[in-house]
C-alpha cells in the first residue's frame, strides 16, 4: 500500500506540478486545521484543494473537448528550386573510374 502511494504521488507530480502542489497544501491546511481545532484553517484547506482539483478537472474537460487538428509539418518543399542535374550517358568502357 505504501509503495503504491508513492507511485501514484510521483506521477501526479510528474504531469501536474502547480496542482499537484496546491492540493498537497490544501490537504495539510485541512489536516492541520482539523487537528488543531480551527474551523477556519480547516475551511481554508478544504476550499483550496477542492478548487485546485475543480479548476484541473475543468482543464481537463476542456482540453477533451476542443481538440484542434494537427497542422501538418513540411521539413521540404514540394518541388526543389534547383534544377535537376543532367544524366550522365557518355561513360566510356575503355577506363573504368576506379
Amino acid at each position: 500500500m505504501n509503495a503504491s502511494w508513492t507511485r501514484l504521488l510521483r506521477s501526479a507530480y510528474r504531469r501536474e506540478p502547480i496542482t499537484s502542489f496546491v492540493v498537497t497544501v490544501g490537504v495539510v491546511d485541512a489536516a492541520i486545521g482539523s487537528i488543531g481545532a480551527s474551523g477556519s484553517l480547516l475551511a481554508f484547506g478544504l476550499g483550496t484543494a477542492g478548487v485546485a482539483i475543480a479548476l484541473r478537472w475543468w482543464q481537463i474537460y476542456r482540453s477533451a473537448t476542443e481538440q484542434p487538428a494537427p497542422a501538418a509539418e513540411y521539413y521540404l518543399p514540394p518541388q526543389s528550386s534547383r534544377p535537376q542535374l543532367p544524366l550522365l550517358n557518355n561513360v566510356s568502357k575503355k577506363n573504368p573510374p576506379y
